[in-house]
């Protein structure tokens, strides 16, 4: 299971290699205003991790998959790119290893396969952790989480600028989802109208048939920016956070027996975290930001 899998296919809708910046840049300057650049830092500060000793480390094989953008997708010229390509390549810059590193691109299905064979030593494409993985694989910390957000009608009578301002609003969300049940438990004064799926929650807000919605963040901050979106509508509020709900975010997945190894990632994610590297890299693919 992939972190969001339901982004993955919806912004695959929009993002093809070049098409990711243009797409970014062409956001409407309401959605650029109720957007922050700014990536939350996960490592604190005080907190000094330890960096272990990889001279004997003949090479550091990344995983990943050619399906995920904008995290990890083949360009227009076939190359792999994407955020996480970018991570793991500073990640190893990082660690002194830029030599010995490598990035392969396989199926997302077979990546698992391939970290238990061997075949690789760290997975970088967005899998999911659950207890069950926990039992077989290691963990990075995380580096970046997907948030929650309410995206609003910009024609829609909001009187505020907070979630507050919502309740006596008709607010959409996807029936049978995390966000519906997320939406209950953080404003229960807010009373949800279900839609089927997101595309009739999206379009019955361009429409103005719902005054906002809620949902991935990931989706809704490519979708305001789109061309389909027609300028109707903003970000809202936010962002929400929530691992009950949303997971642990975005993690790298290594093998259980590699502790070294995962010391020395958790390290360099710290490091880029502080020096502000890996603010660098989430702005090459989120440019107006996803909180």
């Amino acid at each position: 299971m992939r972190v969001c899998l339901s982004s993955l296919i919806f912004v695959a809708r929009f993002l093809t290699g070049a098409a990711l910046m243009a797409v970014s840049c062409a956001m409407p300057a309401a959605a650029q205003q109720a957007l922050s650049t700014s990536l939350p830092v996960l490592f604190d500060a005080r907190e000094r991790l330890p960096k272990p000793d990889l001279s004997t480390l003949v090479r550091l094989r990344f995983l990943t998959s050619v399906d995920f953008p904008p995290f990890n997708f083949a360009d227009q010229n076939g190359k792999l790119s994407g955020f996480h390509v970018d991570l793991a390549r500073e990640i190893c810059d990082e660690l002194g290893i830029s030599d010995k590193c490598q990035i392969q691109a396989l199926p997302f299905e077979e990546l698992q396969g391939a970290l238990s064979a061997s075949q690789g030593d760290a997975v970088i494409a967005g899998v999911a952790v659950t207890p069950e993985l926990r039992k077989s694989f290691a963990f990075s910390r995380p580096f970046l989480m997907l948030p929650a957000r309410f995206v609003r009608n910009l024609k829609a009578p909001i009187d505020g600028r907070t979630a507050a301002a919502l309740a006596g609003h008709s607010v959409g969300v996807v029936k049978g989802t995390t966000h519906e049940a997320m939406l209950a438990a953080f404003f229960p004064a807010i009373k949800p109208v279900p839609f089927d799926d997101k595309d009739a929650l999206l379009a019955a807000v361009k429409d103005g048939k719902v005054d906002a919605g809620f949902a991935d963040g990931l989706q809704l901050s490519f979708w305001v920016s789109s061309p389909s979106a027609e300028k109707c509508c903003a970000l809202f509020d936010g962002p929400y956070l929530s691992q009950q709900f949303l997971g642990e975010g975005m993690t790298i997945m290594l093998r259980e027996q590699d502790a070294d190894l995962t010391a020395a990632i958790n390290h360099a994610l710290a490091t880029l975290s502080r020096n502000g590297r890996l603010q660098e890299i989430y702005l090459r693919y989120f440019p107006y930001g996803l909180y």
